[in-house]
């Protein structure tokens, strides 16, 4: 992965990262998705951020518990309620 930060261990922390992707708060260009995945080399989990070409823009480790709690926020979004 591209970015070693600190692993996402709570699903408001990837509800934070998902906002922040979506509001241009890491400054990345040509965002297409989001996307989690398994890194085949070690199995540990991931969400990553994607361009229209597939390539990887951005990726922060994820517990599996946000892996398999957190596949809906991904798939469909983060709504804020006001």
């Amino acid at each position: 992965m591209n970015n070693e930060q600190n692993v996402i261990d709570n699903l408001a922390e990837l509800e934070n990262f998902l906002l922040k992707v979506e509001n241009g708060g890491f400054g990345l260009t040509g965002v297409a998705g989001v996307g989690m995945a398994t890194n085949n080399a070690d199995g540990s989990r991931f969400v990553a951020v994607f361009n229209e070409q597939q390539q990887l823009l951005l990726a922060r480790g994820i517990t599996e518990q946000v892996f398999q709690q957190g596949q809906d926020m991904v798939r469909n979004g983060v709504s804020r309620k006001h």
